[in-house]
């Protein structure tokens, strides 16, 4: 797609971004999370000058080490996950990090990390909680911060909390109740490393900064929209984790629910970030309830069996590590959504997301009514019908297809594609999802990160059928191969109502589909 992007202006404000001092406190520092992602971003932003010169992390956790212990671990973990080596930089980056071993509930590890704080910090600064802990652990330690000099008015603090925020409305609601003893809600930063990324972020811009679509952005010219949430990997190593989560909790309650208010709110006043979760709160609130009836018919369950992925043969989920052999736990889910307001009367919203796929596609596709008049006659019935693709991965990018005349005598449609890929870019600076997030924190942009109105109001959404799927879900699991596009009864969900998935099998209409047990009625 050709158009003029002057680089040099977005670069000059990139780097014009006002830097702050602050000390960053990870809370489970030695783990996973941050050696993946945590200190990695860290110093991708240090590389490219993004952050204050004087800024600090203190790192805890239960794991005995010493300081340079720790620091070569996150040594090790940069060499692993950053691309770009530098090891004369690493020597600058690795002295702003400090650990403390202690136990998360004992109380003498929250007076070392102050007395630490204070130790290499001369002023006063804001100071950031980073929660890279396992979701059980979170009150413990808010509740100790609640208490210890931490929190005391010479610090300006911030606390980042991972997902999952509870496990439904009401534990969501009681770990609300505990974090606002000590954190006012504008100093709590729910993160969703989906919302970091650019596509994603790019959803508002494309809607809001081309008149040439908001018009169309509606019942009126829109016939249905399909986000995707595909993954090929299986559970890995957390059997414990999903036993309890589900692909529900685990991926549909926040991604796929986000990504749906991205695309279904009304435009904000301004960009302001309560403005803007102002209008997503809208949307979550007008997604229509779900009674049993509804849910049998219109909601797929789904856990894969043994298969292929990449070409190699891998266990299904009752044989990966901590599931239970008889579990009923789902890996997948596809379901259609309804949205009751003026703009999306109508107009279904199938969503489906899952573990061991055919491919790794996390997407939104808007497909655009026929036009009414078969101009071109009825051999041309098929007319490719117009649509905007917004890819998340494994591209990101935009694209728009429509039709033109196929070159040649006849009058044949022929659709083609508009795209915008964001990898035409890949010259200029640009930060990837944590690092977005992490330097959004710093700045106190809470634009990107889930208000707890929202986050009630997502697990209402989810809790029905959370429900539906534990207690009176009645078919048989497992019910696709590994590999595959998911369930045949997913595919019926779009098929009786003469759709079909972008990937998948081909569609057949179906005028009435039981999707729960094992009988079909058509």
């Amino acid at each position: 797609m050709d158009g003029h992007i002057d680089l040099d202006s977005a670069q000059k404000d990139c780097k014009n971004n006002e830097k702050l001092p602050f000390t960053l406190v990870i809370f489970g520092g030695a783990g996973d999370l941050s050696q993946r992602k945590l200190t990695p971003s860290l110093n991708n932003l240090f590389n490219l000058n993004q952050l204050h010169k004087d800024f600090n992390v203190i790192s805890c956790g239960m794991p005995d080490l010493t300081e340079e212990e720790y620091r070569n671990i996150i040594k090790t973990s940069l060499n692993k996950f950053v691309s770009e080596k530098s090891e004369k930089k690493w020597g600058e980056f690795l002295e702003k990090f400090h650990y403390i071993s202690g136990a998360f509930d004992d109380k003498k590890m929250y007076e070392k990390i102050y007395e630490k704080s204070i130790e290499i910090a001369d002023e006063k600064r804001q100071v950031i909680f980073y929660l890279a802990i396992p979701p059980q652990y979170a009150p413990i330690v808010i509740k100790h911060l609640e208490k210890s000099s931490l929190c005391s008015a010479i610090y300006e603090k911030k606390i980042v909390m991972e997902k999952p925020f509870g496990v439904d409305k009401e534990s969501a609601k009681e770990l609300n109740r505990i974090v606002l003893r000590a954190f006012e809600e504008d100093e709590i930063y729910r993160i969703d490393h989906y919302l970091g990324k650019e596509t994603v972020q790019n959803i508002l811009f494309f809607r809001f900064g081309n008149s040439i679509f908001e018009p169309l952005w509606n019942r009126n010219f829109i016939d249905h929209v399909q986000i995707t949430a595909a993954e090929t990997l299986g559970i890995e190593h957390r059997g414990k984790f999903y036993e309890k989560a589900g692909v529900i909790r685990d991926i549909v309650q926040n991604h796929v629910m986000q990504l749906l208010s991205l695309v279904a709110m009304e435009p904000p006043a301004n960009f302001d970030a309560d403005r803007i979760r102002d209008e997503k709160l809208k949307v979550f609130k007008s997604i229509r309830s779900m009674n049993s009836n509804y849910l049998k018919k219109n909601i797929v369950k789904g856990q894969y069996g043994p298969g292929k992925s990449g070409g190699k043969s891998v266990v299904g989920y009752t044989e990966e590590k901590d599931v239970g052999k008889n579990s009923k736990m789902a890996t997948y889910i596809a379901g259609k959504f309804y949205i009751d307001n003026w703009r999306w009367a109508d107009v279904p919203f199938y969503i489906r997301a899952g573990k061991r796929l055919r491919e790794r596609v996390t997407e939104i596709y808007l497909q655009f009514k026929q036009p009414p008049l078969k101009l071109f006659g009825d051999k041309y019935n098929k007319i490719v019908p117009n649509g905007i693709l917004i890819s998340i991965q494994p591209e990101e990018k935009i694209s728009v297809r429509l039709n033109l005349k196929y070159p040649g005598s006849e009058n044949f449609p022929h659709p083609v594609e508009m795209d915008f890929n964001y990898k035409d870019l890949a010259h200029i600076l640009s930060l990837d999802a944590y690092e977005r997030l992490l330097l959004d924190c710093v700045k106190g942009d809470l634009t990107l990160f889930a208000r707890q109105d929202s986050i009630e109001a997502m697990w209402e959404v989810v809790d029905s059928i959370n429900e539906y799927f534990e207690h009176s879900y009645q078919g048989e699991l497992p019910n696709y191969f590994a590999g595959s596009w998911g369930p045949e009864k997913a595919e019926l969900l779009l098929g009786r109502d003469g759709r079909c998935w972008r990937f998948g099998n081909t569609c057949e209409f179906h005028e009435e589909v039981v999707l729960d047990g094992n009988k079909n009625q058509k």
